[in-house]
């Protein structure tokens, strides 16, 4: 597995994903935000269960569709503290979720931002799933939500964020409080009580 940073917010770069395989491929089209992938050259893609049409080619200034890219993040600077990275997307293939590439990809990008200079890396999860992802790539929650009541997660750049079983049910118990579906809670009642999940092979601290 490769790991390719495209560029920082100020380069512009584009990637362009086909969006029958990829959660939020439009958003990584523009060039407002820093992209880091992961990339399989020597996988084959298989074939797609899906009858919607194929991407376009679109504008010339649009690069080729990335086929052997199998996640991406997309970032950009916080607006008022420039000591602080936000990852605003993440998608992993459809065909290779459940593979541990989300929080490798998100460990690997946190310390290019450690490396770039920044402190702090934020990210917002939607989900439970994405929320358990997040801890895996050494976030934890900060106890605060979004706008749009996504959580917000955190850790330093250079290293995992200590985070305790407290801290970490606490922001499962926000989406038991909410209306999900059967998965998310049947995914939610197996981590009832326990302490947050291993980081790159270390436990977080209970």
């Amino acid at each position: 597995m490769e790991f390719d940073l495209l560029g920082w917010p100020e380069d512009g770069p584009r990637l362009r994903l086909d969006y029958r395989r990829f959660a939020y491929a439009g958003k990584f089209v523009t060039a407002a935000t820093g992209k880091t992938v992961l990339r399989d050259p020597g996988a084959s893609l298989p074939p797609l269960d899906d009858d919607r049409p194929a991407p376009t080619g679109g504008p010339d200034s649009l690069p080729p569709l990335a086929e052997d890219v199998v996640a991406a993040v997309a970032f950009n600077e916080d607006r008022t503290d420039p000591t602080t990275l936000w990852l605003r997307y993440v998608t992993v293939r459809r065909d290779r979720r459940g593979e541990g590439l989300g929080p490798d990809l998100l460990r690997r990008t946190c310390a290019a931002a450690a490396d770039r200079g920044y402190e702090t890396v934020r990210i917002a999860a939607n989900n439970p799933f994405a929320y358990e992802a997040c801890h895996k790539a050494g976030f934890g929650f900060t106890g605060r939500e979004t706008g749009v009541a996504e959580l917000v997660l955190e850790r330093p750049a250079d290293a995992p964020a200590a985070v305790s079983r407290e801290t970490y049910q606490s922001g499962l118990d926000r989406y038991r409080a909410r209306d999900l579906g059967d998965p998310e809670r049947a995914f939610l009642a197996s981590r009832e009580g326990v302490g947050p999940p291993e980081t790159d092979g270390l436990h977080s601290h209970d």
